[in-house]
């Protein structure tokens, strides 16, 4: 019975450290990697790096989400 406890809190501590892993990486990494793909997005989408239009993309970019 002891070792069927020790699998068992084993797994939740495995279910656990997954579960922070992956709510680090929502909240501190997608964002940038979200931030950059719009960004490289708006870029290729307006000619010759023009800022307005850039800034225009992502400002629609963002209320869409």
């Amino acid at each position: 019975m002891k070792e069927a406890t020790g699998e068992l809190n084993m797994t939740v501590v495995t279910v656990v450290a997954i579960a922070a892993v992956g709510a680090f990486f929502y909240a501190f990494v997608w964002p940038s990697i979200q931030a950059s793909i719009k960004k490289n997005t708006c870029e290729a989408q307006c000619p010759n790096n023009d800022t307005e239009c850039i800034d225009t993309c992502m400002a629609t970019d963002e209320s869409n989400n």
